[in-house]
């Protein structure tokens, strides 16, 4: 075998061979990995949101002259509003598009509800 031997030489007398763990068993405490939110929620980040998405609703829902437009508007402007929600979750602060989301999802079902009553006092259907 090329005179290599086929185990390591003994050590002297004193001398002890260092091994490297091969890992097959841990040698010490399992270290567990800790995952870091790159965008942590907090609760000015959602409430700026909120009050961002609010406004946005009301100067959107503002155009509108009449139960129709004023429901039109509000469903461009919130379908705006959580594109903008979809781009910060997934690329900026996530504690912002919670706050637009949530308020977005408000002002869609009051507007709803303005619609329905709009509806049931006239029975006529308000959106066409």
């Amino acid at each position: 075998m090329d005179g290599q031997p086929a185990y390591p030489a003994k050590p002297a007398a004193g001398q002890f061979l260092a091994r490297t763990p091969s890992g097959l068993f841990p040698s010490g405490p399992p270290r567990r990995p800790t995952w870091r939110e790159p965008h942590p929620v907090t609760g000015g980040g959602v409430a700026a949101g909120a009050a961002l998405a609010a406004t946005w609703l009301a100067l959107f829902g503002l155009l509108g002259r009449d139960v129709t437009g004023y429901a039109w508007w509000t469903v461009v402007a919130g379908g705006i509003a959580w594109l903008a929600a979809l781009a910060l979750a997934r690329h900026g602060d996530r504690g912002v598009a919670t706050g637009v989301a949530i308020v977005t999802a408000g002002g869609w079902s009051i507007a709803f509800a303005v619609v329905l009553v709009r509806w049931a006092t006239s029975a006529d259907w308000p959106m066409w």
